[in-house]
């Protein structure tokens, strides 16, 4: 019956397309919406077996057997071609002895619908990327204005100055000392102010999972990966900046290929063969002497080159330590407000923390901060609830002693420690590299010293 004109004139009338076969999978009839969505000609078709159908590669799989072969309606995705997708239903219809006499096929196009959604889930990755790597730049610029040493002052100045450019900058200096807040400067300073800011910490995570976070990986690019693939922050960055924060840390066989990314402005991702390009603004910084680790071998020297067009020094808050009272004072305002608390220094405090060393750099400072903040019972905060590490007899630089006195104590400070290390004056003068002879006569001396002074 499907070889009556009229029925075929009333099902190419139809506009989505249709595919008929009998009940042995034989190809009877198609209408013209399915030739038109599909490519594929009724007359090769007609009178092929859906088996025929598919080893001759037109279509990816067949609805209309596996409706046979389950005695039921199916629905499916369909492949025509490389990347065609058609949504495809098969019903049976059935005689009167309850076999099936004909499979009915109803096929609409999707590509461009999964195309749709395939771009909305790449935006909804992109976002999610951005909000997790991303810097709030707005919350750490109030540093910014404590930036008042002549040494801190100059980095910030020629920041600024080459941040218009797209020179590649490398930020060098001691961990918590605000590399992070110097990138972001330089990010609101640069022509992609309005774009990202990405920031990766290459010591953060493992060899394969930073590839995979850099690069992006393609859908079963490894074991674990998603189903459907992960946008990477080289691509996350485009048309804004990428800090790559530890860059002393990233692997060798990374260094290879963020070079080339660097050189090409693209990249292939994970398990992928096609490029992807990108144009981002890149910072990278570190806490380590990258030349050494070029001469050990740990670093790429061309690699060096290309990341230091304009190198800066950040110097450590004990090289600027008229910054260390108005970052207290702003830090102890924060966590007020965040606490809803009203504490406060008081003045001796604020002169001994500006003597103190800190080694950790603002890092430190901030952490103190919120300790003291959170932990003290009263609303002053006094030197006797510093920590014992902040406490003035650990605090020498504004001691009124003579530097011969000052130089002295050191000395006897290094051989002591020196002494307890390593558990004789022999190991002990040569780890200082003194003669044993010399160790035991200052310790005699300070001996006789001390025993004068109790007298």
């Amino acid at each position: 019956m499907f070889l009556d004109e009229n029925l075929q004139r009333v099902i190419d009338a139809l506009s989505d397309g249709v595919y008929i076969t009998d009940g042995n999978g034989i190809t009877i009839t198609m209408n013209k919406a399915y030739e038109q969505m599909t490519g594929l000609p009724k007359r090769r078709l007609v009178g092929l077996h859906m088996s025929e159908v598919v080893k001759a590669g037109f279509i990816s799989r067949s609805v209309s057997l596996e409706v046979l072969k389950e005695l039921r309606a199916i629905t499916i995705i369909q492949t025509i071609g490389s990347n065609h997708k058609i949504f495809v239903s098969g019903t049976p219809m059935f005689d009167a002895k309850g076999r099936i006499e004909y499979v009915v096929t109803t096929a609409r196009d999707i590509t461009e619908l999964l195309k749709a959604k395939h771009a909305e889930e790449q935006l909804e990755q992109l976002l999610k990327l951005r909000e997790n790597y991303g810097t709030s730049v707005e919350g750490d610029t109030a540093q910014e204005k404590f930036i008042i040493s002549r040494n801190t002052k100059a980095c910030y100045d020629l920041a600024k100055k080459v941040a218009a450019t797209s020179a590649k900058m490398l930020i060098q200096g001691e961990t918590g000392t605000g590399k992070t807040l110097l990138a972001n400067t330089i990010h609101q300073y640069s022509k992609v102010c309005d774009g990202p800011f990405i920031e990766l910490n290459c010591a953060a995570m493992p060899e394969a999972l930073l590839e995979a976070e850099l690069f992006g990986y393609m859908p079963g690019a490894f074991t674990g990966a998603l189903i459907k693939g992960k946008i990477g922050l080289l691509e996350a960055a485009n048309n804004g900046t990428l800090f790559l924060d530890e860059i002393g840390d990233l692997p060798l066989s990374l260094q290879a290929k963020l070079l080339k990314v660097i050189a090409e402005n693209r990249f292939i991702p994970v398990g992928g063969t096609e490029f992807k390009t990108t144009n981002f603004r890149l910072i990278s910084a570190t806490h380590y002497d990258l030349k050494k680790l070029v001469e050990a071998k740990l670093f790429r020297e061309d690699l060096l080159y290309r990341l230091s067009v304009v190198p800066i020094y950040l110097p450590p808050l004990r090289e600027r330590s008229d910054e260390v009272r108005p970052l207290l004072e702003h830090y102890i305002q924060y966590f007020n407000e965040k606490y809803e608390l009203d504490c406060h220094w008081h003045e001796d405090v604020l002169s001994q923390l500006s003597g103190y060393n800190w080694p950790g750099n603002i890092r430190e400072l901030i952490n103190l901060t919120e300790r003291l903040v959170v932990t003290v019972d009263q609303s002053l905060i006094t030197a006797a609830q510093l920590p014992v590490e902040y406490s003035s007899k650990k605090i020498s630089k504004y001691d009124k002693s003579s530097l011969k006195a000052q130089v002295e104590a050191l000395e006897q400070q290094l051989i002591n420690e020196a002494i307890e290390e390593y558990g004789t004056t022999r190991a002990a003068a040569n780890a200082l590299s003194i003669d044993q002879s010399t160790l035991v006569k200052k310790q005699k001396r300070w001996r006789i010293n001390e025993s004068k002074n109790i007298s």
